[in-house]
Protein backbone atom coordinates (compact mmCIF):
# COMPACT_ATOMS: atom_id res chain seq x y z
CA UNK A 1 0.00 0.00 0.00
CA UNK A 2 1.02 3.22 -1.13
CA UNK A 3 1.58 5.47 2.30
CA UNK A 4 0.89 8.98 3.11
CA UNK A 5 3.37 11.42 2.17
CA UNK A 6 5.39 12.79 4.85
CA UNK A 7 5.62 16.97 5.45
CA UNK A 8 8.53 17.42 3.81
CA UNK A 9 7.56 15.94 0.57
CA UNK A 10 5.64 18.49 -0.77
CA UNK A 11 4.83 22.67 -0.51
CA UNK A 12 2.97 23.20 2.32
CA UNK A 13 0.43 24.79 0.01
CA UNK A 14 -1.01 21.32 -1.12
CA UNK A 15 -1.27 19.99 2.62
CA UNK A 16 -5.16 21.02 2.32
CA UNK A 17 -5.29 18.63 -0.28
CA UNK A 18 -3.09 16.01 1.07
CA UNK A 19 -5.17 15.86 4.37
CA UNK A 20 -8.11 15.07 2.38
CA UNK A 21 -7.30 11.65 0.90
CA UNK A 22 -8.04 9.18 3.48
CA UNK A 23 -5.94 6.80 5.07
CA UNK A 24 -6.65 3.79 2.28
CA UNK A 25 -4.81 2.00 -0.63
CA UNK A 26 -4.38 5.27 -3.28
CA UNK A 27 -5.42 2.83 -6.28
CA UNK A 28 -8.55 2.25 -4.35
CA UNK A 29 -9.31 6.05 -3.50
CA UNK A 30 -8.88 6.67 -7.20
CA UNK A 31 -10.71 3.97 -8.84
CA UNK A 32 -14.07 4.77 -6.17
CA UNK A 33 -13.19 8.93 -6.65
CA UNK A 34 -13.89 8.30 -10.18
CA UNK A 35 -16.85 6.57 -9.66
CA UNK A 36 -18.08 8.58 -7.33
CA UNK A 37 -17.76 11.31 -9.64
CA UNK A 38 -19.52 9.95 -12.61
CA UNK A 39 -22.44 8.57 -10.34
CA UNK A 40 -22.34 12.32 -9.17
CA UNK A 41 -22.45 13.88 -12.52
CA UNK A 42 -24.03 11.59 -15.10
CA UNK A 43 -27.35 13.04 -14.72
CA UNK A 44 -26.19 16.29 -15.34
CA UNK A 45 -28.46 18.55 -17.93
CA UNK A 46 -26.98 21.44 -20.17
CA UNK A 47 -28.41 24.14 -18.24
CA UNK A 48 -27.56 22.69 -15.08
CA UNK A 49 -23.66 22.16 -16.59
CA UNK A 50 -23.74 26.19 -17.85
CA UNK A 51 -24.40 27.10 -14.16
CA UNK A 52 -22.32 29.66 -12.45
CA UNK A 53 -23.40 30.20 -8.34
CA UNK A 54 -21.23 33.71 -8.93
CA UNK A 55 -20.69 35.82 -11.63
CA UNK A 56 -17.21 35.48 -12.88
CA UNK A 57 -16.65 31.82 -11.24
CA UNK A 58 -16.48 29.21 -13.81
CA UNK A 59 -19.72 26.99 -14.97
CA UNK A 60 -19.53 23.13 -13.88
CA UNK A 61 -18.39 22.27 -17.29
CA UNK A 62 -15.12 24.36 -17.09
CA UNK A 63 -14.59 23.13 -12.79
CA UNK A 64 -14.79 19.54 -14.36
CA UNK A 65 -12.66 20.40 -17.05
CA UNK A 66 -10.35 22.34 -14.67
CA UNK A 67 -9.89 18.52 -12.40
CA UNK A 68 -9.28 16.83 -15.73
CA UNK A 69 -6.57 19.39 -17.07
CA UNK A 70 -5.14 19.60 -13.43
CA UNK A 71 -4.67 15.71 -13.04
CA UNK A 72 -3.31 15.72 -16.84
CA UNK A 73 -0.61 17.95 -15.59
CA UNK A 74 0.19 16.09 -11.76
CA UNK A 75 0.06 12.84 -13.80
CA UNK A 76 2.68 14.05 -15.95
CA UNK A 77 4.67 15.11 -13.43
CA UNK A 78 4.69 11.97 -11.49
CA UNK A 79 6.14 10.32 -14.80
CA UNK A 80 8.82 12.93 -14.57
CA UNK A 81 9.72 12.14 -11.23
CA UNK A 82 9.30 8.48 -10.57
CA UNK A 83 11.21 8.09 -13.47
CA UNK A 84 14.12 9.60 -11.95
CA UNK A 85 14.30 13.26 -14.00
CA UNK A 86 14.58 15.80 -11.28
CA UNK A 87 12.67 18.68 -13.08
CA UNK A 88 11.59 22.11 -11.50
CA UNK A 89 7.66 22.80 -11.48
CA UNK A 90 6.32 26.17 -12.14
CA UNK A 91 2.30 26.02 -11.60
CA UNK A 92 0.26 25.74 -14.51
CA UNK A 93 -2.10 28.92 -15.06
CA UNK A 94 -5.45 27.78 -14.73
CA UNK A 95 -6.67 31.04 -16.20
CA UNK A 96 -5.01 30.65 -19.20
CA UNK A 97 -5.67 26.92 -19.70
CA UNK A 98 -9.10 27.80 -18.81
CA UNK A 99 -9.28 30.54 -21.30
CA UNK A 100 -7.39 28.36 -24.29
CA UNK A 101 -9.60 25.31 -23.52
CA UNK A 102 -13.28 26.56 -24.22
CA UNK A 103 -15.44 24.17 -22.65
CA UNK A 104 -18.25 25.71 -23.54
CA UNK A 105 -18.62 24.17 -26.74
CA UNK A 106 -18.28 20.87 -25.49
CA UNK A 107 -21.25 18.40 -24.34
CA UNK A 108 -20.82 18.34 -20.62
CA UNK A 109 -21.30 14.37 -21.05
CA UNK A 110 -18.08 14.48 -23.25
CA UNK A 111 -16.42 15.99 -20.56
CA UNK A 112 -17.06 13.72 -18.00
CA UNK A 113 -16.03 10.76 -20.53
CA UNK A 114 -12.97 12.83 -20.82
CA UNK A 115 -12.22 12.78 -16.91
CA UNK A 116 -13.38 9.08 -16.63
CA UNK A 117 -10.36 8.37 -18.84
CA UNK A 118 -7.23 10.53 -17.97
CA UNK A 119 -8.45 8.74 -14.35
CA UNK A 120 -7.90 5.48 -15.83
CA UNK A 121 -4.79 6.69 -16.99
CA UNK A 122 -3.72 7.85 -13.94
CA UNK A 123 -4.80 4.50 -12.27
CA UNK A 124 -2.60 2.62 -14.56
CA UNK A 125 0.47 4.56 -14.07
CA UNK A 126 0.28 4.82 -10.47
CA UNK A 127 -0.62 0.55 -10.41
CA UNK A 128 2.65 0.34 -12.41
CA UNK A 129 5.39 2.08 -10.31
CA UNK A 130 7.41 0.13 -8.23
CA UNK A 131 8.25 1.26 -4.28
CA UNK A 132 12.30 3.23 -5.69
CA UNK A 133 9.83 5.26 -7.72
CA UNK A 134 7.68 6.79 -5.01
CA UNK A 135 10.03 8.48 -3.14
CA UNK A 136 11.79 9.76 -6.00
CA UNK A 137 11.83 13.78 -6.13
CA UNK A 138 11.44 16.46 -8.14
CA UNK A 139 10.86 20.00 -7.16
CA UNK A 140 7.32 21.58 -7.42
CA UNK A 141 7.17 25.51 -6.08
CA UNK A 142 10.74 25.33 -5.28
CA UNK A 143 9.77 22.92 -2.88
CA UNK A 144 11.53 19.14 -3.47
CA UNK A 145 8.03 17.10 -3.90
CA UNK A 146 8.40 13.16 -4.19
CA UNK A 147 5.78 11.33 -6.85
CA UNK A 148 3.92 10.06 -4.23
CA UNK A 149 2.86 13.35 -2.94
CA UNK A 150 2.12 14.38 -6.03
CA UNK A 151 -0.27 11.07 -6.65
CA UNK A 152 -2.03 12.40 -3.13
CA UNK A 153 -2.59 15.53 -4.53
CA UNK A 154 -4.19 14.75 -7.35
CA UNK A 155 -6.73 12.73 -4.96
CA UNK A 156 -6.96 15.65 -2.85
CA UNK A 157 -7.67 18.12 -5.64
CA UNK A 158 -10.57 15.74 -7.09
CA UNK A 159 -11.95 15.62 -3.12
CA UNK A 160 -11.95 19.46 -2.97
CA UNK A 161 -13.61 20.17 -5.97
CA UNK A 162 -15.98 17.51 -5.48
CA UNK A 163 -17.39 19.42 -2.12
CA UNK A 164 -17.22 22.91 -3.91
CA UNK A 165 -19.61 21.12 -6.49
CA UNK A 166 -21.84 19.47 -3.97
CA UNK A 167 -22.28 22.82 -2.06
CA UNK A 168 -21.93 25.13 -4.54
CA UNK A 169 -23.28 23.54 -7.91
CA UNK A 170 -25.40 20.33 -7.11
CA UNK A 171 -27.18 22.14 -3.86
CA UNK A 172 -29.24 24.78 -6.31
CA UNK A 173 -30.70 21.61 -8.29
CA UNK A 174 -31.09 19.34 -5.15
CA UNK A 175 -28.71 16.49 -6.77
CA UNK A 176 -26.86 13.95 -4.96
Amino acid sequence: MLKRPKTNEYHPFFESYIRLVPDEGLLDILKKQQETTINLLRGISSEQAAYQYEAKKWNLKEVLGHMTDAERVLSSHVLVVARGDTPSFTPFDKDLYMTNADFSRLDFQDILSDFSIVRQCTSSLIACLSNDAWIRKGTVLNHPTTARALAYIIAGHELHHLAIIKERYLLKYSID
